[in-house]
């Protein structure tokens, strides 16, 4: 039996690491997590690792179109 043919366009594909790091708020706002907060962290103090949980606004649109592109399924929430 033959396949049927498809009339469906292409699916863009997300950058899993980007999704990852990234997340859309309710406005729309995207939002990113601070890096270094993996490992080496002995000698920081508690308030610096307290900061590290924060997510902060993506500035910048030349990385907020940068983001969209690599994980254009980002929605609101996710």
């Amino acid at each position: 039996m033959p396949r049927k043919a498809k009339n469906t366009k292409y699916k863009m594909k997300t950058h899993k690491a980007t999704a990852k790091r990234f997340r859309a708020t309710g406005s729309g706002k995207l939002m990113r997590t601070k890096g270094g907060k993996s490992h080496l962290r002995r000698n920081t103090s508690v308030r610096t690792k307290a900061q590290f949980t924060e997510m902060i606004p993506v500035e910048g649109n030349g990385i907020q179109k940068r983001v969209k592109r690599l994980a254009p399924y980002i929605e609101k929430n996710s």
